[in-house]
């Protein structure tokens, strides 16, 4: 069931899709309000489909005409996307516009085994204007191929093995959290796209994590509060035992494979490193 500030954002992101020129085809509702799961934080995120490319000076010109105040772009300049932000009755908007061409090729790269959270946001995406490109998409991203999710899985496990496990102990010294932090984070987010894969789901954003994972049929158990519990804990060893953890029981579900077998050994290894060094 939709929360009330996801109907209250949505009616107002059809109004800005409705203001819109011609020369736009597709405008997909995405992020937590396609979910009805907005709140007050929430922010509407809309992908523009154009049939050319337009420069950002036109995407800017046609977002103003919207109703959009406070113009503003983030990221890469000078490519076929162009990202504008803006205000509308006080509420942030992140407008993406792709030209049509653009935005097949990206569809077509995540069968590709390209790391994006594309697939989830089209999967959940609410068409506002359309000429049928969502539906297409969305019929697509249905399949999830068993040769993608098993390349994910193996991309997943390359890093946990492969040198020596006395390695890790490396950022548990004083003075090296940031190095700890960076691991920790790549590691929750490995176990993420291995279970994402292992359930033959498209991944998602970190955002919201613990919802996200509820409906998951293969996890470790408690997945998202134990990320939070190895992020949050202030002793490094303790962190990293959190972590290992989680880790040896998403690789526990993972089929076999070259990296993922290296990685049953490494991970066992480095749990025997770190429980020594306690």
């Amino acid at each position: 069931m939709s929360t009330a500030r996801s109907l209250e954002l949505r009616r107002l992101a059809q109004r800005i899709a409705d203001a819109l020129p011609p020369v736009v085809e597709e405008v997909v509702l995405t992020g937590s309000v396609s979910r009805g799961a907005a709140d007050e934080l929430s922010d509407i995120e809309l992908l523009v489909v154009t049939g050319e490319e337009l420069e950002l000076a036109t995407c800017f010109e046609h977002a103003e005409r919207a109703g959009l105040e406070r113009l503003e772009t983030w990221g890469p300049q000078g490519g076929p996307a162009s990202r504008v932000f803006g205000y509308r009755e006080g509420v942030p908007i992140e407008l993406v516009w792709w030209p049509r061409e653009f935005a097949e090729t990206a569809v077509a790269a995540l069968f590709e085994g390209e790391a994006s959270s594309l697939a989830d946001a089209l999967v959940h995406g609410v068409a506002l204007r359309t000429t049928g490109l969502l539906a297409r998409w969305q019929e697509q991203l249905r399949d999830y191929p068993a040769e993608l999710a098993a390349a994910r899985i193996e991309s997943a496990a390359l890093t946990w093995g492969g040198y020596a496990p006395e390695g890790m102990l490396t950022i548990t010294r004083p003075g090296e959290r940031l190095a700890l932090v960076e691991r920790m984070v790549d590691d929750a987010n490995r176990v993420l796209q291995l279970v994402c894969a292992l359930n033959r789901v498209w991944p998602p954003t970190t955002k919201r994590v613990a919802v996200r994972a509820e409906g998951l049929a293969l996890k470790p158990e408690r997945m998202a509060e134990r990320i939070e519990e190895a992020l949050t804990e202030p002793d490094p060893f303790r962190a990293l035992l959190v972590m290992n953890q989680l880790q040896l029981e998403a690789i526990a579900l993972a089929p076999s494979g070259p990296n993922v077998d290296r990685a049953r050994v490494w991970l066992v290894q480095v749990r025997e490193v770190l429980s020594g060094g306690e």
